[in-house]
Parts: structure tokens; sequence; C-alpha cells
């Protein structure tokens, strides 16, 4: 019996998946499970950043059954099944989980995220893994930033060197963990980097990309700071003012996973004692 977990994840659509399968994968790291992205790119993220022991590329949810056994586990976080398929990926698998249904969102890997006492940068932007449309190129045009960039997994190839000339430092997407560790305040439009941002005791702002969807109940019941924005002068602007006055966060709580561990080691247990006998 083996464990999946599958990751919607591309070049358009980011890494937001895939860190919290990463993060599901790592609490689940008894049971040795796999995790499959849609982009063989995402999987080797997880591993090399992210501590994922196995990974393999997956194109869509619906080919997982081409490598899968029946009885096998699955958690899967896309919106690609239709209730058809998720029926019948129910009887498929022996247990499945849906994330943002069955477990919670707020999916952050705090062996990782860990509380830094004295963070080293002061102010850093991430703008989100995916940019396919340079949306960021055209914000940052004609100006320049007394702020750090993260940049993003799947920015393209010479963007790095034209941001240099609007940003006062670029930091390499392979020193994701650390930056998100290591910055008091994070400017980001991703939800799933603000998690981790309020995991390591730091101070995250959002702003909303025009072309991205954000759980509005989440952002709502954290009291997570949301900034408008037009330019890219007014988005820093308006962080700054923020910064000065943070508001408080209302009793942020990672999603606790014991439940599922303790489904999938008694159905493992079950099932391997069956095998045996």
């Amino acid at each position: 019996m083996q464990v999946y977990l599958y990751a919607k994840s591309g070049h358009t659509v980011g890494l937001e998946s895939t860190k919290r399968c990463a993060a599901i994968a790592n609490a689940l790291k008894e049971f040795n499970p796999i995790l499959c992205t849609s982009d063989f790119r995402a999987g080797a993220f997880a591993k090399e950043n992210l501590e994922v022991k196995k990974y393999v590329n997956i194109d869509v949810l619906r080919n997982l059954t081409n490598i899968m056994q029946r009885k096998d586990i699955l958690i899967f976080d896309s919106k690609e099944a239709n209730e058809d398929m998720k029926s019948e990926m129910k009887q498929f698998c022996s247990l499945l989980y849906e994330i943002g249904t069955d477990i919670k969102e707020v999916i952050v890997d705090t062996t990782l995220y860990t509380k830094v006492t004295n963070p080293t940068i002061e102010k850093t932007l991430f703008f989100g893994d995916d940019d396919y449309y340079n949306l960021l190129l055209d914000l940052v045009k004609n100006s320049n930033n007394d702020i750090s960039l993260l940049m993003g997994h799947y920015f393209f190839l010479g963007n790095e060197k034209i941001f240099k000339n609007h940003f006062s430092e670029v930091i390499d997407e392979e020193d994701y963990v650390s930056t998100i560790q290591n910055s008091k305040y994070l400017l980001t439009a991703s939800l799933q980097t603000a998690f981790e941002s309020l995991a390591c005791g730091n101070y995250p702002v959002l702003f909303k990309r025009i072309d991205k969807e954000y759980n509005e109940e989440l952002i709502s019941k954290y009291n997570i700071p949301v900034i408008e924005y037009t330019n890219i002068n007014e988005l820093i602007s308006n962080f700054e003012n923020l910064i000065k006055d943070y508001p408080t966060i209302n009793n942020f709580e990672i999603t606790p996973l014991d439940n599922v561990i303790f489904e999938i080691k008694q159905k493992v247990e079950l099932f391997n004692k069956l095998t045996q006998s």
C-alpha cells in the first residue's frame, strides 16, 4: 500500500499546491509517500528545497491510476476533479483526502518554517512563483524600490537582470525558505507564503494579483492585512504605511494533521497484517 500526494503545479499556476503537499508529505514521511506534480520542475523544487524524498511527474490527476494500485492512499490539491471523478477515486483508493475540503488549507511545514528571533531582512517582496504574463515586469517599469525581491520559481530566464535595476536586492528562488524565515515584513501576492511567514513569527502583507483567486474566508478569519494598488509606487507606499502599525492577527492556527496520520497508520497496519498473514 502506497501513499501518494498530487499537487497541481506549473508555469501558469505556481507552487502553492506543491508547498502544501510537500508539508503533508514530510508529516507522513514514516510511510515513504510519493509526491506527484503536474510539472517535473515542481517536484525537483520540492526535493531540493522542501525536503521531499520522492517525487514523480504526472501531467493530470486522472492519470494517477497509471501508477497507483487499487487500495492505495491519495491526498490531492487540485480543482481538476469533478464529483463523478471524486466518486471513482473514492472507490479506487482505500483513503482519499482533498486539500481544502477534507484537510483545511492552512498547511505549513513547521520543521522548515521556524521562528527567527532576529530576522536579517527588513522588507521583501514575493510576487509568487509564476508570472507567465510578466505582470511584475510591467508593474516595476520606471521604478526603483528600497525592498528585496525574492524570485519566483517559474520566472522567465533573464528577468533577474532586469529586476536588479528596480530592487535593492534580488534573491534567488533556491533561498526561498530562508528568505521567508528571515524577512521581518513580507509583501506577497501568495496566501500560502503569507501563512509560512506567519509561522515564522513575521509580518506578511497580502496584495491580490488580477490573475489569481484567493480564499477570502481565511484572509478575513485571521485578519491578514490586504492592500490595494494600481502601480508599484502606490503598492510600496501603502505597504510602508501599514507596517508602521501592523494589525493583530486573529488566532493563527496551522491545520493539525494528527487525525490524518492516525487514519493512514491504521489503514497501512491493517493492510500489512492482512497481506503478511
